[in-house]
């Protein structure tokens, strides 16, 4: 029920994910009188779907705490996270209300043992192929031991997508050098830098301009700047598709070169289709859970629905537990006094 257009876009969605993957199977949680005449149209979706009535659907303007307290066990969206919790589904995917889908999953499926925060982590298109960045948005602010954290889980879910033994990490900086930036980005840097963790390869401080580089397999942040990092690429990329959209048609010899070079324009534009990275998931919590963009047609939710396939396929949650029990193991002392310290200043 969630996004700017509910199932006229996800059920068209799903279909063609079904076309790809052939072993999939959904629970479609939502009001059966809005969802079944769309799902009819689509009868290899229905063969494969299981269509549960909800009365109440979390809207896109509501406030986590809202949505959370109204919403809890009688939504769709709390519906498909529990299925998660319930093992009765391996993976919730929404395209609604962000703050509200953070909250419910964070409050039904809680987060990992040793985990503070959870964080959502986006698919970065780069002149060398694809990048994990996070946070993107859950979290505003993060201190080193957060910071540590999504390092860990943005590798594992790199070796998870991109089959990468050992991923290069880098902390979004102000600069690459060792005296720039915050406290707790540079002492984040230091303590990854001494663990010397197997897996991954702690590349250092990285700008903003190695987003599109592709400078390093994963980039840390915390959620506020990682958030603008991907607006402000995602209208990058609309404006500069908007830009060559009007210099072609501009003059007559501008269509005929289009003609000429539509196979180029094509791939560029393939290559900065924000659909196809679309997408967040919410790492460091006991499920996969993940958002898609509420304005996205029904190629960009079926791209969402795809990247979940993968995690569940590719073990995302196994290998994070098991990069958190070794690093934790051989590293208890440092991160244990700072949680302390963090605590102490709490009360």
């Amino acid at each position: 029920m969630g996004g700017d257009r509910g199932p006229s876009v996800i059920i068209p969605g799903l279909m063609k994910v079904v076309t790809r993957r052939s072993d999939v199977r959904f629970l479609i949680y939502g009001r059966v009188d809005e969802v079944r005449p769309i799902l009819e149209n689509y009868p290899k979706v229905a063969a494969v779907s299981e269509l549960i009535h909800c009365e109440i659907s979390v809207r896109m303007d509501d406030k986590p705490s809202q949505a959370l307290r109204h919403g809890r066990w009688k939504s769709s969206m709390w519906k498909a996270i529990e299925a998660v919790k319930a093992g009765q589904a391996d993976a919730c995917v929404s395209a609604g209300n962000t703050g509200a889908l953070m909250a419910m999953s964070r409050f039904c499926l809680r987060t990992m043992a040793t985990i503070d925060r959870p964080a959502i982590a986006a698919i970065w298109p780069t002149m060398r192929g694809e990048s994990v960045v996070l946070d993107v948005g859950a979290t505003i602010g993060a201190d080193a031991h957060q910071l540590i954290d999504f390092a860990i889980l943005g590798a594992a879910m790199s070796r998870a997508l991109f089959d990468i033994d050992r991923p290069t990490v880098g902390l979004l900086n102000v600069g690459v050098e060792e005296i720039k930036g915050q406290e707790e980005v540079k002492e984040a840097g230091q303590l990854l830098r001494e663990a010397g963790l197997m897996s991954m390869s702690y590349h250092g401080f990285v700008e903003g301009d190695d987003l599109g580089k592709g400078t390093v397999d994963v980039v840390v942040t915390e959620g506020f700047s990682g958030n603008i990092a991907l607006k402000t690429a995602e209208g990058t990329a609309r404006q500069i598709s908007s830009y060559l959209r009007a210099a072609m048609g501009r003059t007559l010899m501008a269509r005929i070169g289009y003609v000429f070079a539509k196979g180029a324009f094509d791939r560029l534009r393939e290559k900065m289709d924000v659909r196809k990275a679309n997408g967040g998931v919410f790492l460091g919590l006991n499920g996969i859970v993940v958002k898609s963009h509420g304005g996205t047609d029904d190629e960009g939710f079926a791209a969402a629905v795809e990247l979940a396939y993968d995690m569940i396929r590719n073990s995302l949650l196994d290998r994070i537990e098991a990069d958190l029990d070794l690093f934790h193991a051989r590293h208890p002392r440092k991160l244990v006094a700072g949680a302390a310290a963090e605590d102490d200043d709490k009360e």
